[in-house]
């Protein structure tokens, strides 16, 4: 990896970084905004699910809309966005404003992180695509980890308004950033729009958005109501909560670094064993969950697991449809998020239903119809290379 490769991936990796904050860090300090504006906390949560929806419908269009835009131009046209909305979001008189202020931007979330992980993966040898693409994912977890937690000690120390300027701030440092570091990118690759969607009549693909919906809302569904779980099972305090997530973070951002590691090594393989190792995993959780030390280590170890399922999840979406990335990543981006409502809605029906505990009950049967997902696509890729080999003999045995 040369100079200018590292620069641009790390400038990504800090873009990426930023609108994940924006996107994530609001959840932290949604009872002062419920305060400040005069809202419940449900329709404060607005700010929240309103972006995340915005993102999943704006997955598979925005990409493809911007697919022959100048890769400079866009980072700096959908950095511009959060920068401004950021600042708008800041000093919104009141919640209507907030709101359409938060969503506006959500729109540019897919377009920018999909080529994001494209350009990581072109900047460097194809060997070392899976490695860049992981760095990138690097900003996906620490705006995870660190934008809940610092956005709040923030606006415990200071006010709703130097929070939200915080966003801002990340956003003007990449957008600097990138005016004098990254150079004029166009579009090499001018593929028609129809080319890039009918990468969805690929099977192959089908079964790997089903893939990344199931294993994702397993990951997801559960996560939503970890805190609940930890503070009604395990019955610890909100202190040793706090402390409980921040180890499931920094593991997510370990998991990020490993998975480069193992889908270079075999990604195939790494996508068969993994919902082999997160059913154990949550396995281990539901048996050992009452004792705080089985919490702790269950949650570095799902905390892990769920940095490599990202990576695994989008190479999974890219490797069916190389020859449109970036509505690949697009693709990618809108099952995660379609998981994560999913995973949520399901894992919330059997709160409701058995109690906390079995939440994870809707997580095991997502990563079983995910597991079956993943054997009916290598069977089918099998056939594939069978039929391959066949007609590849039959031709030199007729001389065709």
């Amino acid at each position: 990896m040369n100079k200018y490769s590292s620069r641009m991936i790390l400038i990504l990796t800090l873009g990426v970084f930023g609108i994940l904050n924006t996107e994530m860090g609001i959840v932290g300090i949604l009872p002062m905004i419920a305060e400040q504006y005069n809202v419940s906390i449900a329709t404060a949560g607005w700010l929240v699910s309103g972006f995340a929806l915005v993102v999943a419908a704006a997955g598979p269009t925005m990409p493809l809309l911007c697919s022959k835009m100048n890769r400079k131009a866009l980072m700096l046209v959908a950095g511009g966005i959060f920068m401004i909305s950021n600042i708008i979001s800041a000093f919104a008189p009141n919640f209507i404003i907030l709101l359409i202020a938060r969503v506006i931007p959500a729109a540019f979330h897919p377009a920018y992180v999909s080529m994001a992980l494209t350009e990581a993966g072109k900047a460097v040898k194809p060997e070392e695509s899976a490695r860049a693409v992981a760095k990138v994912f690097i900003g996906v977890s620490a705006g995870m980890v660190l934008g809940v937690p610092v956005t709040s000690l923030i606006a415990v120390r200071t006010s709703f308004t130097v929070a939200m300027l915080f966003f801002a701030a990340i956003n003007i440092v990449v957008f600097a950033l990138t005016v004098f570091f990254i150079p004029s990118m166009p579009a090499t690759e001018t593929i028609s729009y129809g080319k890039q969607i009918g990468i969805l009549k690929n099977p192959s693909m089908v079964l790997s958005i089903i893939i990344v919906i199931f294993l994702n809302g397993a990951i997801f569904g559960f996560y939503s109501y970890i805190s609940d779980f930890m503070g009604t099972i395990t019955d610890i305090n909100a202190e040793s909560i706090s402390l409980f997530l921040l180890f499931y973070g920094l593991a997510n951002i370990v998991g990020n670094m490993i998975a480069g590691k193992v889908l270079t090594v075999d990604a195939k393989k790494s996508t068969f064993v993994l919902p082999f190792a997160l059913f154990a995993a949550y396995a281990g959780l539901f048996l050992t969950g009452r004792l705080a030390i089985g919490t702790a280590v269950f949650c570095i170890v799902i905390g892990a697991l769920a940095g490599i399922n990202s990576n695994v999840n989008q190479y999974l979406i890219t490797e069916a449809g190389p020859q449109a990335p970036e509505f690949s990543n697009g693709l990618y981006l809108t099952s995660a998020n379609l998981g994560t409502t999913f995973g949520t809605f399901i894992c919330g029906l059997f709160i409701t239903a058995m109690g906390t505990r079995y939440s994870l009950y809707g997580t095991f049967t997502f990563i079983v119809i995910g597991l079956a997902a993943i054997a009916l696509k290598m069977k089918m890729e099998r056939q594939a290379i069978d039929q391959g080999r066949s007609k590849t003999k039959g031709e030199m045995i007729f001389g065709k």
